[in-house]
């Protein structure tokens, strides 16, 4: 695993998790209920589905990408469709004033853990953000044991720091995420850069 694949794949995955989902929603309606230590739980939980959609898509798609290079190819095209069909309906989506609801009920750390794990595994668009932007970034019929622990390490990493950084924020940016100017300049963002890494994936 070259550095430059992996500070590419850190990056867009960067920009994926930080794009409001099931598991941002889960996050910040957590945090907004018990505060920040007691969401821990709850984000390593969402941060191993990340890395089991993680594994089965690495695997898979090397599989794949060594036997049946036409279906490889398919594959890829549809993922980048997938990423356009979501930056064209988030730049159109209107600018939602519905609160985000606090999640206060009593929750042990395993069943935090474990919600969080659920929402991940449960959530097909996590397995299709893989699937369109791993062939793109790294070279999937080369991937070993020790260049999936670098991605595994990398979406470790990049996810405390996004799922971290909202539960660390929700309270305080509540009244953004909830304006309708907030919420509209947000899709327009995420919008915008989906359709981007449509644009890189399909010409790659």
């Amino acid at each position: 695993m070259t550095l430059a694949s992996l500070l590419t794949f850190s990056a867009a995955l960067f920009v994926v998790a930080a794009t409001p989902g099931p598991g941002v929603a889960a996050i910040v309606a957590r945090a907004l209920g018990v505060g920040f230590r007691r969401t821990a739980p709850m984000v390593a939980g969402l941060i191993l589905g990340d890395v089991v959609w993680l594994a089965c898509a690495a695997f898979g798609l090397a599989v794949l990408a060594a036997s049946f290079g036409t279906a490889f190819m398919v594959v890829k095209y549809l993922g980048a469709a997938y990423l356009l069909y979501l930056a064209v309906k988030l730049w159109r989506a209107p600018a939602s004033t519905d609160a985000v609801a606090a999640e206060a009920r009593p929750m042990s750390a395993a069943r935090g853990f474990l919600a969080g794990l659920a929402v991940t595994i449960g959530n097909p668009k996590a397995m299709v953000f893989y699937l369109a932007l791993l062939p793109a970034i790294v070279d999937l019929g080369h991937v070993d044991a020790l260049g999936f622990a670098e991605l595994a390490a990398a979406t470790v990493l990049v996810l405390i720091v996004v799922m971290g950084g909202y539960a660390a924020l929700a309270s305080r940016a509540r009244a953004w995420l909830v304006s309708p100017r907030g919420r509209r300049l947000l899709n327009r963002i995420s919008g915008a850069t989906m359709g981007a890494a449509a644009a890189g994936v399909a010409a790659s």
